[in-house]
This record gives C-alpha cells, sequence and structure tokens, in this order.
C-alpha cells in the first residue's frame, strides 16, 4: 500500500535553526524536506554530493561561492558537490519551507 503525505503538514514550530527530515532515499539520491526558522544557524557546507533546493514557501538570501542569491516561493537551483554554501537569511512568515534532492557520487 503507498503512504501519502503533504509536505506542508506537520511542521514543527522552531525557535532557532533549521529541521531536516529525509523523506525518501534510493540509491545515490536522498530526497529531504528542510523548515528553516528565521534565524538560520550560520554553517558554510561544502559536500560531496550535489544539491538540489527549490524553496516551496518563504523568501530566503543564500551566499553560494561568493555570489548572493535571493530566492522566493517557486525559486530553485542546483549547488553542484564542493560548492561552498550557506543561508543567509530566511523568513519569518511564512518560514522557508524547502525541499532538497542529494545526489551522491556512485
Amino acid at each position: 500500500m503507498f503512504t501519502v503525505r503533504n509536505l506542508f503538514t506537520d511542521l514543527p514550530t522552531l525557535a532557532g535553526g533549521e529541521f531536516f527530515e529525509e523523506l525518501a532515499a534510493c540509491r545515490s539520491v536522498r530526497i529531504e524536506r528542510i523548515l528553516s526558522s528565521d534565524q538560520p544557524e550560520p554553517v558554510l557546507y561544502d559536500q560531496e554530493q550535489d544539491e538540489w533546493v527549490c524553496l516551496l514557501q518563504g523568501e530566503a538570501r543564500l551566499w553560494i561561492a561568493g555570489d548572493e542569491v535571493e530566492l522566493r516561493a517557486g525559486d530553485h537551483c542546483l549547488i553542484p558537490a564542493h560548492t561552498p554554501h550557506r543561508v543567509l537569511r530566511t523568513s519569518q512568515e511564512p518560514p522557508c519551507l524547502w525541499l532538497a534532492v542529494h545526489v551522491h557520487p556512485r
């Protein structure tokens, strides 16, 4: 039997940081839902996998390899492996909800 879930339901309330939830994983692909508070962690990511992200709701500013990128709901981008990036700003209302697809090297 198939289970159907909704990306916009059962979201936690965050005082700070981000909430990561793995939705699916198959071979070299992992899909996760990310909820960001309006106080994102100042983490610099440099991942071994490619990451495609889509902002489902809210507004955000990312720093990607020296460039600042503004995102609004519906915007998406591919961040290649080993590209340094971080979240600079996220909206409070609505909170930022992301869908991320990680493609790991084989």
